[in-house]
């Protein structure tokens, strides 16, 4: 097979790639298959690849050096496009090695498109989006809107500080609810532990517990151990962060119920999902033509989760439900447009699936009504398991609705349908 470029040009290339699909967020077990056909593709079709949450290894053929890259934080939804664009780029053959190597090297310094003031105009949305969908009541929407700027610059700092960035569940979830609990107490807020979630929940773990989930179920047991294992220990954090919020103001236990308020009606979830869009775009710098996808994901699982979830009347169906909606939809959008990462409209939708808000509610609960908590934590991990199980399904069925359009010459007379550039 010919080789399009050198071995020391092609390990970097592919290191860098994977690193790069690692860091936005892709099961380690899909790095590593699209490692192997983009190795292919470039001439080397013997390389081996080692993918983890923390770090990729390499070898282009059995007995060839090794490669070792650490993925050095994550990445925002418009880089993770990016390094979609060029794997495209090069299983096409659009893009030489050499122009993709220089591309993936200036990937991070690439600026945010909406600066600061779209982060926090962002987290104002996604605040309130998510009272709208979780907690749908006007004094939980007014608590999101006043607490999201506090959130948003610790998502900042922690940018820049690695005691923070540790820390940051403990010292978000502490301040969010000593002002939810405080704001109780003076009359001004409604169910405390239900109105504290919005501003956090951005930082809930739910979708890497559920990436952990599949990657177990694919076989990947170090990278979804490992995932699993952090997870938790995030919600751990988030946990004593609100239990040193109890023990500090002693709230009353009426103000340690998790009722879910509903005085908005239909329109609530709505308004809601087009918030948390809009909101996800500017905290995450997605380009505006990705925008109409994004959305139609979302709305596509929050439909199909609260179909599950009202006429099916369980909440285990609404999250399989949810999960095949968004495994399948983004599968699709990636077909349709496959410089649009299936995982860059895949992972918002997981901020809706509230898998993460369950197990932080109970695990809150259990000083207060160990019974009702463990019942509680029972449904939260029996709603992951379902929404892992949904994804491994939905991701199961794109594959062969792709290996039916190969076949049928779908996909040729897509690509012959006039597009428009990605916006950059």
């Amino acid at each position: 097979m010919t080789r399009s470029c050198s071995e020391d040009t092609a390990r970097l290339l592919l290191i860098y790639l994977a690193t790069g699909l690692a860091a936005g967020g892709m099961p380690a077990h899909e790095v590593e298959d699209d490692l192997r056909t983009v190795a292919g593709r470039i001439g080397y079709p013997d390389a081996q690849v080692d993918a983890a949450p923390t770090s990729v290894r390499l070898r282009l053929g059995p007995g060839e050096p090794a490669t070792f890259e650490a993925v050095e934080g994550g990445l925002r939804l418009d880089q993770l496009a990016e390094v979609t664009e060029i794997e495209v780029g090069l299983l096409s053959r659009r893009l030489a090695p050499e122009d993709a190597l220089q591309r993936l090297r200036t990937l991070r310094r690439r600026p945010h498109r909406y600066s600061l003031v779209g982060i926090y105009a962002g987290g104002f949305l996604v605040s309130a989006g998510l009272a709208l969908v979780l907690h749908p009541a006007l004094t939980s929407v007014v608590f999101a809107l006043v607490v999201s700027p506090l959130v948003t610059s610790l998502i900042v700092l922690a940018g820049k500080s690695r005691t923070i960035s540790t820390l940051l569940p403990l010292i978000a979830a502490l301040p969010v609810a000593l002002l939810a609990f405080a704001a109780a107490d003076l009359g001004w807020v409604d169910g405390p532990l239900r109105a504290l979630l919005p501003p956090l929940a951005v930082l809930l773990p739910g979708a890497l517990m559920v990436t952990g989930l599949s990657e177990l179920a694919a076989g990947a047991m170090v990278a979804g151990s490992a995932r699993l294992a952090f997870g938790t220990t995030q919600l751990l954090l988030f946990a004593v962060g609100v239990a040193g919020a109890v023990l500090a103001l002693q709230p009353p236990m009426s103000q340690l119920t998790t009722a879910r308020a509903d005085q908005f009606g239909w329109w609530a979830l709505p308004l809601g999902v087009l918030a948390v869009t809009l909101g996800i775009a500017l905290m995450e710098s997605v380009p505006l033509p990705s925008v109409p996808w994004v959305l139609c994901v979302i709305a596509l699982t929050a439909a199909t989760q609260a179909f599950g979830q009202g006429p099916l009347g369980s909440a285990w169906a609404g999250a399989f439900l949810g999960g095949v909606a968004a495994s399948l939809g983004s599968s699709v959008v990636e077909f349709l447009r496959p410089h649009l990462s299936r995982v860059v409209v895949f992972l918002p939708s997981f901020w809706l699936l509230v898998p993460g808000s369950l197990s932080l509610l109970s695990l809150t609960q259990y000083e207060t009504n160990p019974r009702a908590a463990a019942d509680a934590l029972l449904l939260a991990a029996g709603m992951m398991v379902a929404i892992a199980l949904g994804v491994i399904v939905g991701a199961s069925v794109a594959r062969s609705l792709r290996r039916v359009a190969r076949r049928t010459g779908l996909r040729r007379v897509l690509q012959r349908l006039p597009r428009r550039r990605q916006a950059r």
